[in-house]
């Protein structure tokens, strides 16, 4: 059921999905103003609020982009700016090796974008998402595992990444939801 769910690879553009991990403190609070001051935003985008960008498994992006998302954002305070202190100094040094990473397995690096935007700043939040939707536009719909390079597929594997896990699971019922945020 979940391989029926999450296949993309016959998707219209319409049906595109950009899962969005946002920080809490501020870019969460980023994308409530644009839509607070109402700013034009494209609807592709499916919001996972966490607590900090430091705090994320990069394993997630990876995982997300594998099972079938078409773009993942990962966006949190500027840096000097974090609620924890380091946090996304953290985050910037993993997410920097994921971009570089993403090649290796297959997948475009097009795909990933991570990014800061504060609380305050809603119409900087309405200009990332939507440049970074034209980009998912233009690339289409991403044909998930299937991408994956052989070694891809190997260096997942050894990696422990198992895609039948709950974790999983709960990504692709947010990436096929239709209900708009």
């Amino acid at each position: 059921m979940l391989e029926n769910a999450m296949n993309t690879t016959d998707k219209p553009h319409s049906s595109l999905r950009i899962l969005g991990f946002l920080c809490n403190w501020c870019s969460y609070g980023g994308a409530d103003t644009a839509g607070v001051c109402r700013f034009r935003q494209p609807p592709l985008l499916r919001i996972i609020r966490i607590p900090c960008t430091g705090r994320m498994d990069p394993l997630f992006v990876i995982k997300a982009l594998v099972q079938g998302a078409d773009g993942v954002l990962v966006s949190g305070c500027h840096p000097k700016d974090c609620h924890y202190a380091v946090g996304n100094f953290y985050a910037r040094r993993r997410l920097e090796l994921v971009r570089r990473f993403l090649p290796f397995i297959g997948i475009d690096p097009r795909r990933f974008r991570y990014t800061w935007v504060s609380a305050s700043e809603g119409q900087r939040w309405q200009q990332v998402v939507t440049e970074f939707s034209a980009i998912i536009e233009e690339l289409g719909p991403n044909p998930g595992f299937g991408s994956l390079t052989h070694q891809g597929r190997d260096i997942m594997t050894a990696a422990g990444c198992n895609f039948d896990n709950a974790g999983m699971y709960q990504l692709g019922v947010l990436l096929n939801s239709t209900s708009q945020r």
